[in-house]
């Protein structure tokens, strides 16, 4: 039998899935990592761990297919998040600073105030948030020793997490992203598809710390033949979100997926064309260059949430109201609704429409009648809802009505939240037999490359629908609900400031 592995590294965990031809998964591993909050608003990870457990899964897989082929590696990664690391030694100078973290807002509010967001926007399709990576590189070649100076040297290398581990992968000789990646970072030029010069001066990023921007479907590499024992193409890369929406055959425009995860992400296929957001969406690369897709570059609107997984994992070691996030679902079952309680998880700031780095989680009309299932039924509805406003914000920018939202993430296999999602948005939410699209869409990248899959054709016949969510709430009841999420909303807003 042959395969496609799709290394799927995460926020919280790193996965490891064999695809065989019918776009089934053969063998799954997955093994968590620690999450580090040096204070408020700040969230690290070790770089090192990010590695140890994305090739400890890799191996069990490969080990639980015997003597399966792999024909080539594709690899989905969480986006943004920020490494440094030294060329020689390979070894990161500091803990990875990832994409949640807040702590480059003051210097965002430095730009704005020196005029340059709109350049920024216009430039890579993108609002000046301490999300993307410009700030955080920034940030550590400012705070570490000497690391600004060796930086110019080109001694060494910045990366998002895809780049770190395909230098890993193929040790140390290949320091590479792909334009998917490389349009998260502030850095790159969203038109002409390249590291930009006037937005490296805006942010006294120095080019030698820059990986070359390759295809999301091609050949980049080969393992380094330790590692398996054989050598294995990395024929396919692109940041999590972006190889979900290919994972979910969305090829045509006015096509969108949301993914359920540790945030929750919106993207539409808009073609061959960024559109410029007017109602403060993303415009980002979905994917460039896959040969069976006509040699091109697809973009994508995107609406970006901050805490959706991540809200219940609150519940669960926060506040320690569940023993294992699926418990959730049972205990907000419990009551019939809120009680007109709203929870803003607003944690780490609010993403996208609002984009305001200083809001703080806010629980509010509680009453002595709230108990912990109004809690729960609170946390999964501040998902659908953040989600509609995204949703809303969409079809402003795309002119297009949405007629369903294909879903997926580990959170999509809850039957309550999609049936709140569905009547939230007012169209049907449509949830595919194989959730596991980020991983899948990284698979269907390097298969294409190297001609496991022959086109998107093929893609697009395996995709299949497992259930649809229809709506049923009134539009009356569903606009009650928007108006008071709204005011819960405004009540989170500028806390930290």
């Amino acid at each position: 039998m042959k395969y496609i592995l799709a290394l799927d590294q995460g926020t919280t965990s790193s996965r490891a899935i064999l695809f065989d031809r019918s776009g089934r998964p053969a063998a799954v591993a997955q093994q968590e990592f620690r999450q580090i909050f040096p204070q408020p608003g700040w969230v690290e990870h070790d770089a090192n761990e990010i590695w140890a457990s994305q090739l400890a899964v890799a191996r069990q897989v490969l080990q639980q297919s015997g003597s399966a082929q792999v024909e080539a590696i594709g690899i989905a990664n969480q986006r943004e998040t920020t490494l440094l690391w030294d060329r020689k030694t390979g070894r990161p100078l500091a803990n990875a600073i990832v994409w949640q973290d807040r702590r480059t807002a003051a210097r965002c509010d430095e730009l704005r105030k020196l005029g340059k967001a709109e350049l920024i926007q216009q430039k890579t399709g993108l609002i000046l948030d301490s999300y993307f990576s410009g700030t955080k590189l920034q940030w550590l070649l400012d705070k570490i020793p000497g690391a600004r100076a060796r930086a110019k040297k080109g001694e060494l290398a910045f990366g998002t997490v895809d780049s770190w581990l395909i230098w890993n992968l193929t040790g140390g000789r290949i320091h590479a992203t792909d334009a998917s990646n490389a349009s998260r970072t502030l850095l790159f030029n969203l038109h002409t598809l390249q590291w930009d010069d006037e937005l490296l001066r805006i942010f006294d990023v120095p080019r030698s710390v820059l990986p070359e921007v390759v295809p999301s479907s091609g050949l980049v590499g080969a393992t380094d033949v330790g590692l398996f024992g054989v050598l294995i193409p990395i024929a396919g890369v692109a940041g999590d979100q972006q190889a979900a929406t290919f994972g979910q055959a969305c090829f045509s425009p006015g096509m969108a997926k949301n993914t359920y995860g540790t945030g929750c992400f919106m993207l539409m296929n808009t073609g061959t064309r960024a559109v410029a957001s007017r109602n403060r969406l993303l415009a980002t690369v979905g994917w460039c260059g896959p040969p069976s897709v006509g040699q091109r570059t697809a973009y994508c609107l995107e609406g970006s949430v901050f805490m959706a997984g991540a809200t219940i994992q609150w519940l669960r070691d926060g506040l320690q109201m569940i023993q294992s996030a699926p418990e959730v679902e049972a205990l907000a079952r419990l009551v019939p609704d809120t009680g007109d309680v709203y929870l803003v998880p607003a944690f780490t700031g609010l993403g996208a429409p609002d984009w305001d780095s200083y809001a703080r989680g806010t629980l509010v009309g509680l009453s002595r009648g709230t108990t912990r299932a109004h809690i729960a039924r609170a946390a999964l509805e501040a998902i659908a809802l953040q989600v509609g406003d995204v949703f809303a914000a969409m079809a402003l920018d795309s002119g297009i009505a949405l007629k369903e939202l294909r879903v997926d993430g580990g959170a999509c296999r809850n039957d309550l939240l999609m049936q709140m999602q569905a009547d939230y948005l007012g169209v049907p939410v449509v949830r595919p037999q194989i959730t596991e699209t980020t991983a899948l869409g990284a698979a269907y990248l390097a298969g294409l490359a190297t001609g496991f899959w022959t086109d998107a054709s093929v893609i697009s016949e395996q995709w299949c629908v497992e259930r649809r969510f229809e709506p049923r709430m009134s539009t009356a009841e569903r606009s009650f609900k928007q108006l008071r999420w709204r005011e819960a909303v405004k009540r989170s807003r500028a806390w930290a400031l």
